[in-house]
């Protein structure tokens, strides 16, 4: 006989496994019988099965009722373990098998508050759609987007950098520390994103428009990082409005620094995108829509 054969000769149905565990939790041949809507002779049959594929005898038969040898203990650990895998990829394919994937890319500070509820309310009502929601830099999201990673995002762009199915108005604040500012500190500190992060550039420029001098104090690549930073004084920074907590403090318009109002959400899917993406978009633009009234 070949290895595999005897490999193969040792695989345990799990019918069996379900026999033996079912005789120790009823302590009765007959009374498991009974549960698995089977005949006594049929069970025993199936241990002693059972008991030429271990190499042991599983059960004793006592007085009164059946209990396991130290091999049946040894068997029935693994038989509980591998019964409860079965069941659980059986409840993994009946109907709560998940019938698409969506693929969402949102930026950081899109992936709590309305957006999350939205989405756990679709959720809700389609069980059987998969989300999975990434947050990040567009930047990021849009290099995913355009490999294929994600069928859904939300984007900050500049105005009119690439089509969309939808696009909002981003509406900006400089922000400055509530308890701690320095927006009159020379040089200027700042707090931005890394390169090629939103805003930057943007921010750079218009400072330099005005002929202020300013340095880096502090990137970071995550919004609630910009925000503790702007908070706690580490500079100033230029935040969406709904991203201004109430650590921070929005910098009145008579310090002149210029509005900066060229940014815009887009929302992006592909046009042979399925239905059901399609649907959580016009979810998606419900909410863009409330963000950009309030």
């Amino acid at each position: 006989m070949s290895e595999s054969d005897k490999s193969n000769s040792r695989l345990f149905d799990l019918d069996l496994l379900r026999a033996i565990v079912t005789v120790a939790d009823c302590g009765s041949f007959t009374t498991a019988a009974t549960r698995l809507h089977s005949t006594q002779s049929t069970i025993s049959q199936k241990i002693r099965r059972l008991e030429e594929l271990a190499g042991h005898r599983l059960l004793e038969r006592g007085n009164r009722d059946v209990l396991p040898t130290d091999a049946g203990n040894t068997l029935l650990g693994y038989a509980r373990r591998l019964l409860a895998l079965n069941d659980e990829l059986v409840e993994a394919l009946s109907g709560a098998t998940v019938a698409l994937t969506v693929r969402i890319g949102v930026p950081d500070d899109f992936a709590s508050g309305r957006t999350t509820q939205q989405l756990a309310a679709f959720n809700r009502r389609y069980p059987q759609v998969k989300l999975e929601v990434t947050s990040g830099l567009s930047r990021d999201l849009s290099a995913s987007y355009d490999r294929g990673e994600l069928d859904l995002v939300l984007l900050k762009q500049r105005q009119n950098s690439r089509e969309a199915v939808a696009c909002w108005p981003e509406k900006t604040r400089w922000v400055d520390s509530a308890s701690n500012p320095c927006i009159d500190l020379d040089p200027l500190p700042i707090v931005t994103f890394p390169p090629r992060g939103v805003y930057r550039d943007e921010l750079i420029a218009a400072l330099e428009s005005m002929g202020r001098r300013w340095h880096i104090s502090f990137t970071s690549s995550s919004l609630s990082g910009i925000q503790s930073a702007i908070a706690d004084g580490m500079g100033i920074g230029l935040l969406p409005m709904r991203a201004v907590t109430a650590g921070h403090a929005v910098v009145p318009k008579s310090v002149g620094l210029p509005s900066v109002d060229m940014f815009e959400v887009a929302l992006l899917h592909r046009p042979a995108a399925d239905p059901m993406i399609k649907d959580l978009a016009q979810v998606l633009s419900k909410v863009l829509a409330q963000d950009t009234r309030g």
